[in-house]
């Protein structure tokens, strides 16, 4: 138990904590045009092993569109940034000062003034490059880290000249860089040369080292290794055509985001009946076009984030099929877009910005430390793939002799410290340590030390739930009791959720909240709440399976559609009272109330009603 006396989890504790990356480059990445040719040279970082690929590029105006896509991602920033009158009496200023200055002088006063207000403004971490047996991988990440994104290129797309050298390295991608691939023509022979010399026309003959120390921000790698390694958790898999996908982004560019109403995207999914999309608040309904859903389990999901999809725009034309993969309602989510020999996944963290109260509960999800036996394992499959490169749990299973959950849980392991991938669109795992030095996993495993605070708190069973509180229209409020030996007392904090599990409310009874209320974040007590809540409710759901006799509170959505309109129906199980709330989405509810003479027949009157609705055809649209 490490919880610190409250008065010593201020915000000077939350200083953002940086890794350092340095990077050597032989060259500066290009494209080299010449007569009848271009070619793409990308110089490899000269601290790591030596990764070598050249051949000609058969389908240049696909790779083009593809490789745009990854800079529109990696320099993607989808926050929300208020008003605020400083910056614009700061641009006054400096308008003032630089009134007497030529087009370059202002230009340069522009830039340094941002170097030294906003630095982070230029961050964008260069992509990770694995060359690979079968495949050419690169790997960004959004600078708002809510956006990760993958680009396969088979082999086949490439004539290959001369062997390849398989590992794992980084490039300088740029803006030139950018620019000198939109130049890339169909009726132009293009060339790929990846490695420390790429090409020696790149360069003239002279030695040219790019140097690059970046400050990565902790959260930008924790973000970077979270999202990859959500892939193998369990998921929901369906389907949808290219013309599906435009018409979302048709409907987001025709129509203006309201603040009131929702702004995500509900899927519904029906046991062999293709899966609907619909658009929040204007309720538009996109029947998809590529076949049935094929899941046996029926349901509603609600996922946000979706402006982050427009970075797809670009490459869609080329798209051929779209898989969708779902972890839950404002879970992370996957979209993997096959055309041809090119396959992009791209993972989108559940909300644009980083949402303490779903992120919290789904780090629970994830492991948490590791035992010694798990790193052993962890060591013995990354020996195994330094080999084979590229293997599916089953086959590393087999080869190792262990039992296939085992392996799982240390290829999990292995994506959330970096050394392993996931690859989402061909069910393998992949040697990728994501830099060339070891990462500082202690500075990693949480945001900040109140999340740590809070997972010690939880582990010490220092908190529970005093009452939780359902208020028609507004949510379910929590009431929590937190007890610190360290400050001789005890918290209350109190959330409040709606029906989404979205945080509307919280506040708690000590010092840092008082003092900053939320503009600096949770306090420990409320993560702490946080996290007991999504415990609980894991355990409700397991006993709602295996033990349902022993359920005493639980409320459950579901809704049904009939032409435009949408039926939900909520209820809800109170001990001895059941609570039935019925009506079309958006509109006056009807609510009934039953009082039961024991808690036994309102459980039965629960788990009738609950059968009705699903042989009904109602879908479980629970939040979780």
């Amino acid at each position: 138990m490490t919880d610190k006396p409250d008065q010593q989890l201020g915000p000077e504790d939350e200083q953002s904590k940086r890794t350092a990356v340095r990077m050597r480059y032989g060259g500066a990445s290009q494209v080299v045009t010449t007569e009848g040719t271009s070619c793409l040279a990308l110089f490899s970082d000269l601290g790591r092993k030596t990764v070598r690929a050249e051949g000609r590029i058969k389908q240049p105006v696909d790779f083009r569109e593809m490789f745009s896509t990854l800079y529109d991602v990696v320099r993607s920033d989808f926050r929300y940034v208020p008003r605020d009158r400083t910056a614009y009496l700061a641009y006054m200023r400096m308008r003032k000062q630089t009134a007497g200055m030529d087009v370059w002088q202002a230009q340069q006063a522009y830039f340094d003034w941002m170097s030294r207000n906003d630095p982070n403004a230029w961050l964008i971490l260069d992509p990770v490059v694995t060359v690979h047996p079968d495949a050419l991988m690169f790997e960004v990440f959004s600078k708002d880290e809510g956006t990760y994104a993958k680009l396969d290129i088979d082999w086949s797309a490439v004539d290959l000249e001369g062997d390849l050298e398989c590992g794992t390295t980084s490039i300088d991608y740029s803006k030139a860089l950018f620019d000198g691939v939109q130049r890339l023509r169909s009726y132009r022979e293009s060339r790929l040369s990846i490695g420390r010399q790429a090409v020696a026309l790149a360069t003239k003959g002279e030695e040219e080292v790019v140097e690059k120390n970046i400050q990565v921000p902790d959260t930008w790698l924790r973000g970077f290794l979270q999202v990859q390694s959500a892939a193998t958790l369990p998921r929901t898999v369906f389907q949808i055509a290219a013309i599906d996908l435009y018409n979302v982004l048709r409907q987001l560019r025709m129509q203006r985001d309201q603040k009131k109403g929702g702004r995500g995207i509900r899927i519904e999914l029906s046991p062999g009946e293709p899966p609907r999309l619909v658009l929040e608040p204007w309720e538009t309904v996109i029947n998809t076009g590529a076949g049935k859903y094929t899941g046996r389990v029926p349901g509603v999901i609600r996922i946000w984030g979706r402006r982050r999809l427009m970075l797809l725009q670009r490459m869609l034309p080329l798209v051929d099929t779209i898989d969708i993969h779902v972890l839950g309602s404002g879970l992370p989510s996957f979209y993997v877009l096959r055309a041809g020999a090119f396959t992009m996944t791209l993972g989108l963290s559940g909300f644009t910005a980083s949402n303490w109260a779903q992120a919290v509960s789904f780090d629970l999800l994830l492991p948490r430390g590791a035992t010694d036996r798990a790193k052993q394992l962890l060591g013995d499959i990354a020996n195994y793939l330094q080999d084979k490169w590229r293997a599916s749990a089953a086959e590393i299973a087999k080869a190792l002799g262990k039992e296939p959950k085992d392996v799982l849980q240390a290829l999990q392991l292995g994506c959330q410290h970096g050394q392993i991938m996931y690859d989402l669109a061909r069910d393998i795992y992949r040697l990728r340590p994501l830099v060339g030095a070891e990462l500082n996993l202690d500075r990693l495993q949480f945001r900040n030390k109140r999340e740590r605070v809070a997972h010690d708190l939880l582990a010490g069973d220092h908190v529970s739930i005093v009452s939780e509180n359902r208020i028609h229209g507004v949510g379910l409020e929590l009431t929590g009791k937190v007890v610190v030996a360290a400050d001789k007392r005890e918290y209350r904090p109190v959330i409040r959720l709606d029906d989404d599990g979205r945080v509307r409310k919280a506040e708690c009874t000590c010092n840092f909240y008082r003092k900053h209320k939320l503009k600096e974040g949770p306090c420990a007590h409320l993560i702490a709440l946080r996290l007991c809540h999504a415990r609980e409710e894991e355990r409700r759901r397991s006993q709602r399976d295996q033990k349902p006799d022993d359920i005493a509170v639980e409320t459950r959505t579901f809704a049904r559609r009939r032409g435009a309109t949408e039926e939900v129906f909520q209820v809800s199980l109170e001990r001895k009272r059941l609570k039935l709330r019925w009506g079309p989405r958006g509109q006056a509810v009807r609510v009934q109330s039953m009082v039961f003479n024991s808690a036994a027949d309102a459980r039965v009157a629960y788990f009738e009603r609950v059968a009705r609705l699903q042989a009904r055809g109602y879908l479980d649209a629970t939040s979780g």
